[in-house]
């Protein structure tokens, strides 16, 4: 199983295509860890390109999986807004081992951008993996990580399966707030910062 997912994540990686991130295009990723006990909330600004995106999440998790729902705006440099929404999922299916040093995660998701004359549904599908590093004597905890996705596009425009490779850090104070950055490999430029409050 080790082998397969990393296959699967060396093959994404490669592919130098325009990149999806997550369920309304934004270049925000998720790590393969769950960092809160029952929920988080808190908001995302990102360039996804042209203009700038503001987004609120709300995730909450199960005994072996989490679900968020995102919302917000995007700008795209010019007069339009679109309105944003999505769904994301997320479930461990790694464990690190002797064998392969990293903790990977199975993400999943639908959702799109709409308005502005012209609208996308995306169905992103990605495996995310990294591995927690813990600063000693201190609740500070760093999680870098790389994320490929896979992502049929659908709506106006080409609809092709897009790929791409997000490259993030998750960084925790106190199990209480996490401090997210992440940014897209490929054609996609775009960087994304997220505050969260856990709870």
């Amino acid at each position: 199983m080790v082998r397969k997912a990393l296959a699967i994540a060396v093959v994404l990686s490669s592919v130098a295509l325009p990149l999806v991130a997550q369920s309304t295009a934004t270049p925000v990723f998720l790590s393969p860890y769950r960092p809160f006990n029952r929920i988080e909330f808190g908001a995302s600004i990102s360039d996804p390109g042209p203009g700038v995106a503001l987004e609120g999440f709300y995730r909450f998790g199960q005994r072996r999986y989490d679900i968020g729902f995102r919302g917000g705006f995007a700008d795209n440099g010019a007069s339009d807004t679109q309105f944003l929404a999505g769904i994301d999922f997320r479930t461990r299916v790694i464990d690190h081992s002797t064998e392969f040093p990293l903790d990977g995660a199975f993400t999943a998701g639908i959702g799109g951008r709409f308005g502005g004359g012209f609208s996308q549904a995306f169905v992103p599908i990605g495996l995310s993996l990294g591995r927690r590093i813990q600063l000693e004597d201190s609740d500070i905890e760093f999680v870098p990580y790389f994320h490929p996705v896979l992502a049929p596009r659908f709506g106006d425009g080409d609809g092709r399966l897009l790929f791409g490779v997000g490259l993030g850090v998750d960084i925790t104070f106190n199990r209480r707030f996490d401090l997210r950055v992440s940014g897209g490999l490929g054609d996609y430029d775009g960087i994304g910062i997220s505050i969260a409050v856990l709870r």
